[in-house]
């Protein structure tokens, strides 16, 4: 017996659930074909495997062929779908983890030339902002036809033997019914609340009609749009209740705000610097309001808040949905009061960002997350004990020193710095971005407990690492700033970790030259424009900040934005001449043969890093692999069986930016898949 707020079982109709922490809807983008195939299986099925209650799958499945996914989706409209959701039900099951899946039709919120090339729809003609398409106003029969469509899809995941289904309602096509912003129909479905209202409710009749009363049905809405014109928190609270009374929805899981711009998307899934679970007291209203089971996720990131959700009462189940992307195992590390080795979610948001820009979800520092049918999230013990030597405490490098210690190896770790980190430390010093530190500490605070021998303020060279007599050797010396991308004038230039380590001050006029498209870039535009000091962050690319990301942009923007700052794309940073005290900048144009001037009185560049490699190549000739990787096997998670050199008595790898500049995702992917072998 526990007294765990936690850990307490919660009865949700005829189900209960093993616990309170849930994984919300959400969608990662592991889909093949439309379809939960093996990775999307293998996803849910771990953490139903490490204790979760329920797994929500899909975030917003698509029940209609007119609802074409903006990114990889289940599609739900399919009768293939059956089979396979079967297989994950069932899987997840036999670990004791409730399942569900969240169906949609999105209404505006997609583009016209996705899927079958069909019109985006929507009660009104009023277009979304984040996908650019102007829809057609629905018709009597597209209605009809839609409501058939949910129906039809609510009975597959029936079929596929769901625990339950949850409907979406913000930003989706519901919702867009629900707000005068989005609807300007006539009667009967739209003017008063209840005619906006009404399709909601003619989809909960003929779901009911087809799946029974029995078969368990929410829905995921937002409370209050936060907007003008929009719907207020009066009318959250009252179809909340009115969601109640209709006797067809059996909990209610609540978001508040709108998802039609990158902004406001980000204030309902808000990131790091923000403030930790912002919605969960007006979910908390909701309960109170309704007496009803409430649901709820949104920057609850740590088990401490999770607990506080639901001791205090304000919810019933609570949401740990990018927790669980950074660590699978935190019911399991929770039930075995190991609450210290979870890995704490930094909301980089690097799993959101990334399926907006079409790619897969992948957590910033947990590179096993989506590949789970190669990367193992519980490190195996290596059969034989070797002495492995890391040079470099970054990322990558204490990557490989956990990795290395979990497997067993006595582990050796040279950092030239007197602290850990690498190129994160300098992030962090950013408020905003503070949070980044914590992917140090985790992996520090694991390394010391499995007796990692670390060697600051020593900068190893050959010598050092072979007085060691490794069995492997791990380069992880990350790079150092490239700045000298000018035709002229490259001595006159700072660059942005000159500004965000102290070593250089910033100035009062200044040209941030950021071509890298980076954090690097903004944060230091930002740390200067603080300062009072007026910037011009200039680019060559289309879009300034490209690796940064949508979500991610969203609080420089609102810092930059309110200070003296200006965007110029599409210029390249030719040469910078003194001039007095000041600085001439000579930008010109991949365009044409146009130039501009400007004068300021520092230059800044973001133009990324060059590998600080030279102890690797020192140590090359002398291992066994000649430094070589196998990348067919990197690639696919086998073991590395490079021998070039018989006379070689270590095997000599290079992880990270001491191979190119990437990011802090790649470089600790690097040293799980190699050294996860090792």
């Amino acid at each position: 017996m526990t007294h765990d707020p936690l850990l307490q079982p919660f009865r949700l109709k005829h189900l209960t659930l093993r616990n309170r922490v849930m994984i919300t809807s959400h969608e990662p983008a592991y889909p093949e074909d439309g379809m939960p195939k093996e990775r999307y299986r293998a996803y849910h099925v771990e953490r139903a495997r490490a204790g979760i209650a329920l797994t929500m799958t899909a975030g917003s499945a698509s029940v209609a062929r007119d609802s074409p996914p903006v990114f990889n989706n289940i599609l739900a409209w399919k009768d293939e779908v059956v089979g396979w959701m079967r297989q994950l039900v069932d899987e997840c099951h036999d670990h004791g983890a409730a399942v569900m899946i969240q169906l949609t039709h999105l209404g505006r919120r997609t583009r016209w030339d996705k899927g079958d090339w069909l019109p985006v729809l929507a009660p009104s003609h009023e277009r979304e902002a984040s996908h650019r398409a102007f829809p057609k106003r629905l018709e009597d029969w597209d209605i009809v036809r839609i409501i058939g469509d949910y129906a039809d899809a609510a009975e597959r995941m029936k079929a596929a033997g769901v625990d339950g289904i949850e409907f979406e309602a913000y930003g989706h096509l519901m919702d867009q019914f629900w707000s005068p912003l989005t609807n300007d129909l006539d009667a009967p479905y739209g003017g008063s609340l209840d005619n906006r209202l009404r399709f909601t409710f003619d989809v909960l009749r003929a779901v009911r009609e087809r799946c029974g009363s029995e078969f368990i049905v929410g829905i995921r809405y937002t409370g209050d749009e936060g907007t003008p014109g929009g719907i207020t928190r009066e009318d959250g609270l009252e179809i909340s209740r009115r969601l109640r009374d209709s006797g067809m929805v059996d909990f209610l899981n609540v978001v508040r705000g709108r998802i039609d711009t990158d902004a406001a998307l980000t204030d309902v899934i808000p990131i790091q610097g923000m403030p930790s679970a912002p919605h969960l007291d007006f979910a908390g209203e909701i309960r109170a309001a309704t007496g009803f089971p409430v649901f709820h996720a949104a920057r609850i990131n740590d088990v401490a808040t999770a607990r506080h959700a639901i001791a205090s009462g304000r919810l019933d189940m609570v949401g740990l949905t990018r927790a669980h992307m950074a660590d699978p195992h935190i019911m399991r590390k929770v039930l075995e009061g190991r609450e210290d080795d979870i890995r704490p979610c930094v909301g980089a948001n690097y799993c959101l960002d990334r399926i907006y820009q079409g790619g897969h979800a992948y957590c910033i520092h947990n590179p096993a997350t989506g590949r789970e049918t190669t990367m193992p999230h519980t490190i195996p013990a290596a059969n034989r004990r070797k002495r492995i030597t890391v040079v470099g405490a970054g990322p990558a490098g204490l990557e490989a020193a956990r990795v290395a210690a979990e497997r067993g190896h006595a582990v050796t770790v040279f950092e030239a710095a007197d602290q850990p980190g690498g190129q994160i430390r300098l992030t962090a010093q950013s408020e905003r971005r503070r949070e980044m530190i914590s992917i140090v500490a985790w992996r520090m605070a694991q390394c010391e407990k499995r007796g990692v021998q670390f060697h600051f303020n020593t900068f190893a060279d050959a010598d050092t690492i072979l007085a060691t007599e490794p069995d492997e050797v791990i380069v992880a010396t990350g790079g150092l700033p490239h700045t000298e991308v000018l035709a002229a004038g490259n001595d006159l230039v700072v660059s942005a970790w000159d500004i965000l380590s102290g070593d250089a001050r910033p100035g009062t006029n200044v040209l941030v030259y950021d071509d890298a498209g980076d954090h690097a870039g903004l944060q230091a535009a930002d740390m200067i424009a603080a300062t009072g000091a007026k910037v011009e962050i200039v680019t060559p690319d289309r879009a300034f900040a490209p690796e940064v990301m949508a979500m991610n942009l969203v609080p420089y923007m609102r810092s930059l934005q309110r200070r003296d700052t200006t965007f110029t794309v599409t210029w390249r940073l030719k040469t910078v001449e003194r001039q007095g005290n000041q600085l001439v900048a000579t930008l010109g144009s991949d365009y044409g043969d146009m130039t501009r001037g400007r004068v300021v009185d520092q230059v800044v560049v973001n133009h990324g890093t060059r590998p600080l490699d030279e102890v690797y190549f020192d140590l090359k000739a002398l291992s066994a692999n000649g430094g070589e990787v196998d990348y067919e096997a990197l690639a696919t998670g086998q073991p590395q069986q490079v021998a070039k050199n018989p006379d070689g008595r270590f095997r000599l790898f290079r992880i990270g930016d001491a191979v190119a500049a990437r990011n802090t995702h790649a470089a600790i992917y690097d040293a799980l898949r190699l050294v996860k072998d090792l």
